[in-house]
């Protein structure tokens, strides 16, 4: 699987571009390759993995699935409020 980053999204539309980790030309991204429950969206700037195939106008992003970051100031309040 490949890993990049989300470039924009438009919901509306229901498409965006991810910007691949190594470099390269952008890849496209549809709301129906989004592997997520619910409201299928990307975040711009969010880091994603997902499957580079062929499509007719070029490459495009299959099984896109959000990568999970840890953002360190939830789990400090997290952890503060245990410790009360």
């Amino acid at each position: 699987m490949a890993v990049g980053t989300v470039k924009w999204f438009n919901d509306a539309k229901g498409f965006g571009f991810i910007e691949p980790e190594g470099g390269g030309a952008d890849v496209f991204a549809h709301f129906s390759a989004v592997q997520m429950e619910g409201f299928r969206t990307l975040k711009q700037g969010s880091r994603v993995s997902y499957e580079l195939v062929q499509g007719p106008k070029g490459d495009l992003a299959q099984n896109i699935c959000p990568l999970q970051v840890d953002d360190p100031g939830t789990t400090a309040a997290a952890t503060q409020d245990s410790a009360a």
